[in-house]
């Protein structure tokens, strides 16, 4: 089988490397990536290692054959579902959080902004398969069979991060179904111009400022806003059981803020909880970026949109410090997630080497 587009591999080193990484990236146009990106299958091995050094990437592989269904790669994929290695990755975020929270209480003031990149890793590792390696794989049914189990977990574990889990859920498992289709894709769309021709002056500024500039590395705010808290944006079946999340999350903040508050002052709120959330959505947003943004990467038109070519070429592998990934259960090693979102973080490595061995590298 010939070797997909989405294996990349992308060495990034440190934050401001992947933040350089982007900008060099917006080099790509819409109409590149709307018009069905610039790998195409008859480009020579040698052609496709230029590209990839141009870009930035260590290799981008040929494209997938029209031949091979989605169906086909899932086959090919590690099954495995383990309570305990489940539970593990609970005890072990949970243990990571009140570790670097008890680093911010100790830390001198030079030292504060390490502390909180720290902890926001950890929080992130709180969302994650892809941050509570164990709500998001509870979103993706992929953490425990009972799913109330899942329910509740994902609920409690989104909770501090003032993520509603049933909106998340939703919407997340949308972008699934829907990865680099046009219109449809909730995650980094890309702004037409047909679009930016209708905007005001105001608006165009605004987000030539944000995404132009390292502020992009903090847009995830953004898209928490937007798409989590507004009732409309859900059918009458998922209003009740949106309802439920927002409850637990304002319940949440009904509890925890004024007891923090009460017991810290308002330093201590931004110390102790604003800072790691910042750096959580500083993770988020260049976790997503990464992953599904790239000039050789096309979002399609539904009539062109096939679901292999977009979960197996349209998702980058993304090597980040052990640490980064330690702490946020392996969601850098995303293309089998985006295959199979059942898959669980404990299985990503062994779902990346399957890919590589039955699809090329």
């Amino acid at each position: 089988p010939l070797p997909p587009a989405a294996l990349v591999l992308l060495h990034v080193q440190d934050a401001r490397q992947a933040s350089s990484l982007r900008a060099n990236q917006t080099k790509a146009t819409v109409s590149e990536l709307v018009q069905g990106g610039i790998v195409t299958a008859d480009m020579t091995d040698q052609e496709r290692s230029d590209l990839a050094k141009e870009l930035g990437y260590e290799k981008i592989g040929k494209p997938l054959p029209d031949d091979v269904t989605l169906a086909q790669v899932i086959g090919s994929l590690p099954k495995e579902l383990n309570h305990t290695k489940a539970w593990w990755g609970v005890v072990r975020t949970l243990v990571a959080m009140a570790g670097c929270l008890y680093l911010i209480s100790v830390s001198p003031w030079y030292l504060l902004p390490f502390a909180w990149l720290l902890a926001g890793t950890a929080f992130t590792g709180v969302r994650e398969s892809y941050a509570c390696a164990i709500g998001h794989d509870a979103g993706h049914r992929a953490f425990h069979k009972n799913n109330l189990v899942e329910d509740i977990v994902g609920t409690i574990m989104f909770a501090p991060l003032i993520y509603p889990f049933e909106p998340w859920r939703i919407k997340h498992n949308h972008h699934h179904a829907h990865t680099n289709k046009l219109v449809e894709d909730t995650a980094w769309h890309p702004v037409m111009p047909s679009d930016v021709e209708n905007w005001s002056g105001w608006k165009k500024s605004m987000y030539k400022f944000v995404l132009g500039s390292p502020l992009k590395c903090f847009a995830s705010i953004g898209h928490w806003a937007i798409w989590h808290f507004d009732l409309n944006k859900y059918s009458e079946k998922q209003k009740p059981r949106v309802v439920v999340s927002l409850a637990a999350v304002f319940g949440f903040m009904a509890i925890a803020f004024p007891a923090l508050i009460y017991y810290t002052g308002i330093a201590g709120w931004a110390k102790y909880w604003l800072m790691p959330w910042i750096g959580y959505h500083f993770w988020m947003s260049t976790f997503t970026v990464v992953h599904h943004t790239a000039p050789h990467i096309p979002f399609k038109e539904a009539g062109e949109w096939d679901a292999a070519k977009a979960q197996l070429g349209g998702t980058v592998h993304c090597n980040y410090p052990g640490w980064v990934e330690w702490l946020c259960h392996d969601i850098s090693w995303h293309v089998p997630h985006h295959v199979n979102s059942k898959i669980p973080w404990y299985n990503l490595r062994a779902a990346t080497n399957s890919l590589r061995e039955n699809w090329g590298e």
